[in-house]
């Protein structure tokens, strides 16, 4: 199981890096055919749809790499019982978060589906397409986040993906 999961955040992780590369394309396309007099309809469009897409899939794998934020300012003051407690608590509160983004994103690419939503766009893309990224990136950080909770249940401190053939990084 913890081969499938690795590989669902590192697929992810891929996944925000092709967006990354889809953003650089339709904004060089865009830059370079505007001088030559040539319009390609919803090259800006694309290019924050591919933005958005990398936000939403990188979640997961920089979560699992230790790379979010973490304001360890107070809980390296607290002692080893009360940090523990807090460490559950920002898991939880965490867990309640991306559990309303997963669920209210899931609603709304749904709902434009349902409703034929377009973009306002020359483009008229079905929003539900780019929705869908963001659909799947924050299910995917829900995951991520269910699955530190076990590990902390079981007494196990949450794995960290390895990066570049290193051995996984332990959690603090």
């Amino acid at each position: 199981m913890r081969a499938v999961l690795d590989s669902l955040y590192r697929g992810t992780g891929a996944l925000a890096a092709l967006g990354m590369v889809g953003t650089l394309v339709f904004v060089a396309t865009g830059i370079v055919t505007r001088p030559l007099g040539l319009y390609l309809r919803g090259t800006d469009a694309y290019a924050g749809y591919m933005m958005a897409a990398c936000g939403f899939l990188a979640l997961a794998y920089t979560y699992k790499h230790g790379e979010h934020i973490r304001v360890s300012l107070l809980l390296d003051r607290l002692g080893p019982r009360a940090r523990r407690w807090a460490e559950w608590l920002s898991l939880l509160v965490a867990l309640a978060v991306v559990g309303a983004l997963a669920w209210y994103s899931l609603r709304l690419a749904w709902f434009s589906w349902e409703f034929g939503d377009r973009s306002q766009g020359i483009d008229a893309t079905p929003l539900w397409i780019p929705q869908l990224l963001m659909v799947f990136g924050s299910i995917t950080f829900f995951i991520a986040l269910v699955d530190d909770l076990v590990l902390r249940a079981l007494g196990r401190e949450p794995a960290r993906l390895a990066v570049h053939g290193q051995e996984p990084i332990r959690a603090e």
